[in-house]
């Protein structure tokens, strides 16, 4: 199974990066993604809230890399 066609698509921005609901719309965006990604860890045997924990690490991490690449 391809684990992308289980999420759906992500609805791409309607705003320009510096406007002040840009974040409030990725939120939007993305929250059901997460719940989705979460009831699955869940459903699997992880808890709930180490899951979201990692999720927040790993996206941390990721930001942190990307941004040493492009320095």
């Amino acid at each position: 199974m391809d684990m992308l066609d289980s999420f759906g698509k992500i609805a791409a921005p309607t705003r320009p990066k510096n406007d002040f609901n840009y974040e409030t719309d990725c939120r939007a965006a993305l929250a059901p993604l997460v719940d989705g990604l979460l009831d699955m860890a869940e459903q699997a045997g992880w808890d709930r809230r180490k899951a979201a924990y990692t999720l927040m690490f790993l996206s941390a991490q990721r930001v942190a890399a990307g941004q040493e690449e492009h320095k």
